[in-house]
């Protein structure tokens, strides 16, 4: 049997099998700190005599019942409930003895160390309601749900349907929700706990009031900003029900922060739930809020597209993610005041696309999903931004009042139901007049990349003759694709960069002439896809790209320097530019950069850039010359600005030398100061690791730090604190730690792997041992963990920092002698070893250079 998997043909099956109606579910969780008890009736139809099975990961079946009838528990295996002998009209009722979470997966409990409380909340997201109830688990079978859950008598309980007034059962409280809607099961929710809040509400554009409720566990309600979380929520309701055409879909709206989550945050019907690190314990940045708008606005979208109409399989998981991300960028820019750049920041998004679709895992944003193993590691730069981007090209393609008067149509015939593809082009086809067939195949269903660059020849007077757009493959297997996007020519005039040539066109097939340009003063830069409407990788000729490099600090839109600096990440990671280049490109814009997003893009590119990409021989002195150069620019800085704050970041993370490391410790201590520079905790701690990491400070400025700080966030920031010591024995006790103990939760893990690898650019053989351990266990560690777990390890163990450096731990070799041997091994794990073996093979190229 194949336990906890599920495949495409098994799902097809059963839903022709079985059409479910109804589920109630009542669940105890005043029983004990690591189980509880699940008791599921499930009403559904069948055909006479036919067979299938629910799905349900748990302890044990206490008793199982079928049409009135008890049955054998030991129907309960591998994680499946057989059921035989059905009806066309069926109840089976389940009792089971589930089991309380510690991974972000399932039903995850956790108690606060700073007030010893103790939170539930769910995350069902890909098959994990499976762990709470008995459920058949795919996203075709929906239901209504009815929810009854018994808690301690200070909790309280959020789900899909309004919070009832709960009963008094024997000192503990009960609560009885009324059905949902007509959802599918990973949608779901109990959030169970004493959180707190604050309430408030707004009227829907069908004239319903429509309750919001913001909370948080206790410990960080001085923290949390409900207002602004209703402020920005009630923008995105006005925007959304305009643009969709189609009124909120259910009765309330709530927004819960919890702790130790894996996502950033879960589009739960009516009750979404986020990582509790977007409630920030220091004044956030421009960049911070705006990345928790557009959270908060992309789950919002998500009630339409994904939760209204929900894809029928995981192959069209784009029709959730690719929406909710397009809508929540053009939400930012058009519903709001201030965040109306919102598209610069987008560029942060899709650098993330442009890397995930040319890796040699690529795939079509609609992907080919076999089974839920392989929608596990689907959730990534391809599915998210890169869908987005592509929506961007769709819109222009088809006309925006075309695109949306295709969506509320699309709403209106498929509300509470599930699509595929071909429905949601087939509206757009109506509303535009135009044929998708083609443009679908190239952009949606088939993967990769291509190239635009300019091609031009001169007239004798300097003047342009002809200037084309020239579309080349990039990635293997991917075809020639229509492209709406700008051409623009930029000059030096009197000391400012000026735009001098623009238009806008359609390019499709190998060569596009833009012709507007005859004739023109060859400008000194011609800019392939100004405003970033396209999605391509962009080169420069070599004197625009020149004229580009030695004036970036002169071009005053930051949209254009990003496209001009990104173009030249492009290069870099192509191994086309050598990365001091790119260092000393950056390092000339970071001082005029005003846009904190797209700033903080450019610094951990600059952290790739100096750690991975030089070479061995120059890194050392990058290191230096980039952490001095930005402990010059933080000083430099406006005072209290983002930049300032951003910059201080920076500086810790990358300080070298001795005198460096000291200069952070100084400002720690505050033996040094720097006017503006708000010591909050947040920045402490990222100067006191690095203090650790260069010896200068020890256990007894973490214990101090941690007595300030007894907070899960205080733990979890001491952890990566403790095992930044540049020191053999802490190395291999932390690799040890966050690779094996079965303990920890995954924020605990994901801070011990992080200070693991802190001065490995420096001191890479201090991590030579556990590289090469780090293969030997791959495979048991991703069989005995959870799959959001066993991701969370491949990713923070993969030794990618060690590409390169070392002559007896050849990262790539071992790692393509790991795939040769392991052909069998299951394909999340290749997969995700493959990304990281390729990111490898390209720190090795460039540092060639």
């Amino acid at each position: 049997m194949p336990g906890q998997n599920l495949t495409r043909a098994e799902a097809e099956e059963r839903s022709k099998i079985a059409t479910v109606y109804h589920y109630d579910v009542e669940l105890n969780l005043a029983e004990n700190e690591e189980t509880f008890t699940s008791k599921t009736v499930v009403d559904f139809d069948a055909h006479e005599g036919a067979e299938t099975f629910l799905d349900l990961i748990a302890d044990e079946v206490y008793s199982l019942e079928v049409n009135g009838e008890q049955r054998d528990t030991a129907a309960f295996q591998d994680s499946r409930i057989h059921l035989d002998g059905l009806k066309d009209r069926n109840r089976v009722t389940v009792v089971a003895k589930c089991r309380y979470m510690h991974t972000g997966e399932g039903l995850h409990r956790f108690t606060d160390p700073a007030d010893g409380k103790s939170y539930c909340y769910s995350q069902f997201e890909v098959p994990d309601s499976r762990r709470v109830f008995a459920v058949f688990e795919q996203p075709d079978m929906k239901a209504q749900f009815t929810f009854h859950v018994i808690t301690p008598a200070d909790w309280v309980v959020f789900s899909n349907s309004p919070t009832p007034t709960p009963s008094d059962v024997d000192g503990l409280k009960r609560w009885d929700f009324t059905p949902t809607e007509q959802i599918s099961s990973y949608i779901t929710a109990i959030i169970a706990g004493p959180y707190v809040g604050k309430t408030g509400s707004l009227v829907s554009t069908d004239g319903r009031e429509i309750p919001l409720g913001v909370y948080c566990r206790q410990s960080l309600e001085s923290y949390l900003d409900a207002d602004w979380v209703m402020d920005v929520t009630r923008k995105g309701f006005a925007f959304f029900e305009k643009e969709y055409g189609r009124p909120y879909p259910f009765r309330k709206y709530d927004q819960i922060f919890v702790p130790e989550y894996n996502a950033g945050a879960m589009e739960n019907a009516g009750c979404v739930t986020f990582r509790d690190q977007y409630i920030f314990r220091a004044k956030p940045t421009a960049a911070e809020l705006e990345g928790l708008a557009n959270t908060i606005l992309h789950e919002l979208a998500h009630m339409w597209f994904g939760d209204l109409v929900t894809m029928r399989w995981w192959n069209d998981l784009w029709l959730n993610e690719s929406f909710a991300e397009f809508m929540s960028h053009l939400c930012l820019a058009e519903g709001t005041e201030e965040w109306k750049n919102a598209w610069i920041g987008f560029m942060a998004r899709k650098d993330w696309g442009m890397r995930q679709d040319q890796m040699p895992t690529t795939h079509p944003i609609v992907a080919p999903i076999r089974d839920l193993a392989d929608v596990e590691v689907n959730f990534d730069g391809i599915t998210y931004a890169k869908g987005a981007a592509v929506l961007r090209q769709l819109v222009s393609y088809v006309g925006r009042d075309n695109f949306f008067a295709a969506l509320g149509k699309y709403f209106e015939k498929h509300a509470w139901q599930n699509t595929t593809l071909p429905d949601l082009m087939g509206e757009l086809e109506a509303a535009s007049g135009r044929d998708l067939e083609a443009w679908s195949k190239v952009w949606l269903e088939e993967a990769g990349v291509t190239l635009l660059r300019p091609d031009f020849n001169l007239n004798e007077d300097g003047t342009l003759g002809e200037l084309a757009v020239v579309q080349e493959t990039f990635t293997p297997g991917s075809s020639l694709r229509p492209h709406r996007l700008a051409v623009a020519g930029y000059d030096l005039v009197d000391g400012r960069i000026e735009r001098t040539f623009h238009e806008e066109l359609d390019v499709a097939g190998e060569r596009t002439i833009v012709e507007s340009a005859r004739g023109i003063k060859r400008p000194a830069l011609i800019l392939v896809n100004d405003g970033d409407l396209a999605y391509a990788k962009i080169r420069m000729d070599e004197d625009s790209l020149r004229f580009a490099t030695a004036n970036i600090d002169k071009f005053e839109d930051s949209l254009t320097r990003s496209i001009i600096i990104a173009s030249a990440w492009d290069m870099v990671r192509d191994a086309q530019m050598p990365a001091r280049k790119f260092i000393d490109l950056v390092m000339a814009a970071l001082p005029v950069e005003q846009d904190i997003t797209v700033m903080g893009l450019w610094l951990r590119q600059l952290d790739t850039a100096a750690a991975y990409y030089t070479s061995n021989e120059e890194r050392r002195e990058v290191l230096e010359r980039v952490a001095g150069r930005l402990l010059l620019l933080l000083r430099a800085a406006s005072s209290g600005s983002d930049q300032q704050r951003l910059l201080a970041f920076a500086a810790a993370r990358r300080a070298t030398t001795q005198e460096q490391s000291e200069a952070i410790e100084h400002l720690r201590s505050s033996e040094d100061t720097l006017m503006g520079l708000d010591l909050d905790v947040e920045l402490r701690w990222a100067f006191l690791t690095a203090s650790v990491t260069a010896g200068i400070a020890g256990d007894l400025q973490i214990d101090q730090m941690l007595a300030e700080d007894a907070t899960m966030t205080g733990e979890q920031k001491a952890t990566q604190a403790r095992t930044a010591k540049t020191d053999q024995a802490v190395k291999d006790a932390a690799f040890e730690n966050f690779m094996y103990n079965p303990d920890l939760s995954n924020d605990m893990r994901i801070a011990a792997g992080r200070g693991y690898w802190a001065g490995a650019s420096t001191k890479p053989e201090l991590f030579a041992t556990g590289a090469k351990k780090f293969f030997d266990t791959a495979l048991d560690v991703w069989n005995t963990n959870t799959p959001h777990t066993a991701q969370s390890i491949m990713a923070l163990g993969f030794p990618t920092p060690l590409a390169g450096r070392l002559d007896d731990v050849d990262v790539v070799a071992i790692g393509e002698q790991w795939l040769e041997e392991h052909k069998d091994a299951p394909a999340g794990l290749v997969r995700l070893l493959s990304e990281s073996i390729s990111e490898a093979q390209r720190a090795v190229a460039i540092q060639q250079l």
